[in-house]
């Protein structure tokens, strides 16, 4: 979770906006945020019910309370991603938000390094590096492990990737078999399909991939910002609509994908899908978000470079904060 999605999800919870709204598409605006707008359908239920009970939402309910219990937050962010959400958490008061990431950048892949044995890498790193010496670009397809993509909506992925005529790496999980009669067959050569494992991190940061259709999870969101690549969002539950919202409207690295209801996670057919995926690696709107995401990829590893990153500084508050607190709280049960 990101100082975004923390901050406009307190603000629906404690302004109650989403009580008595009518419509599923209704554009609800955020009292300390005027500029943003949701709607019911970015937050999963049961939390959009009127009486909302279950499982889910008393998992929710006991994260609310632990983190308003909670002196502070630990944020996989960097602070120049998100400056007003992380300094707006900060000055409310609990909890505090300190940005220590991009974690993905913890570990920077190694400068200068000697070829990798081609009997070593992996098939699909070895089709990319082919796409690479060809001077072709290619689109990354992953919507994570956790979300279910009925077969209907995976034909309709299939066909949009199909007739979209970009090279594609398309990873999906082995029960997500049903891609259409022939699918692989007619994409052989312009579209691989990987049903396994991939160091996505890896595959991002391939000089070939040039696109990212994503359900944003915000870590595969962070990841591919810090790779400077641009994202097809489309996201399908829990946190994944704001992030997509974030990502498009807030710091502009992403187009969206064309829904039939053109709701933040609806049904889409593969013409919508065709002509973002165009869009995305080929025309304008695409090449603003690429520019842009460039920009904040070298921001973000400046915000981990040695003790002068602004994440090393937020580390540095953190541990003094936190000391001084651990002290008073001492001194106090003393006296």
């Amino acid at each position: 979770m990101n100082n975004y999605v923390m901050c406009v999800s307190t603000s629906v919870e404690q302004n109650r906006l989403l009580s008595g709204v009518q419509s599923d598409d209704e554009l609800l605006t955020l009292p300390e945020f005027p500029w943003i707008k949701i709607t019911k359908k970015d937050f999963d239920p049961p939390f959009t019910d009127p009486e909302p009970k279950g499982p889910h939402f008393e998992l929710f309910i006991d994260q609310i309370v632990s983190a308003s219990n909670s002196y502070g937050m630990i944020v996989n962010s960097f602070y120049e991603l998100e400056p007003l959400f992380a300094d707006h958490c900060n000055r409310v008061g609990k909890p505090k938000s300190w940005c220590v990431g991009p974690l993905c950048l913890a570990e920077l892949p190694p400068k200068n390094e000697e070829p990798k044995n081609e009997l070593s890498k992996p098939a699909w790193i070895k089709w990319l590096d082919r796409k690479l010496d060809e001077g072709s670009s290619v689109m990354y397809v992953a919507f994570g492990s956790q979300a279910e993509i009925s077969a209907q909506q995976l034909k309709e992925i299939a066909t949009g990737l199909e007739q979209s005529k970009v090279n594609f790496l398309w990873v999906i999980r082995k029960a997500e078999s049903e891609l259409g009669d022939g699918f692989e067959e007619r994409v052989k050569g312009r579209g691989l399909v990987v049903r396994d494992w991939v160091d996505q991190k890896e595959i991002l940061w391939h000089e070939s991939v040039q696109g990212f259709l994503s359900h944003c999870g915000w870590n595969s969101a962070l990841e591919s910002i810090c790779a400077g690549v641009p994202i097809l969002a489309w996201p399908i539950m829990a946190d994944q609509p704001l992030n997509a919202r974030m990502v498009t409207e807030e710091i502009k690295v992403a187009l969206r994908v064309e829904t039939c209801d053109g709701s933040v996670r609806g049904f889409g057919k593969w013409q919508g899908l065709e002509k973002t995926v165009r869009e995305l690696m080929g025309g304008e709107k695409g090449e603003k978000a690429r520019t842009k995401v460039k920009e904040l990829s070298e921001i973000a590893r400046k915000a981990m470079e040695g003790e002068k990153g602004s994440s090393w500084r937020c580390l540095d508050m953190l541990l003094d904060e936190t000391s001084k607190y651990e002290q008073q709280m001492h001194d106090d049960k003393n006296n």
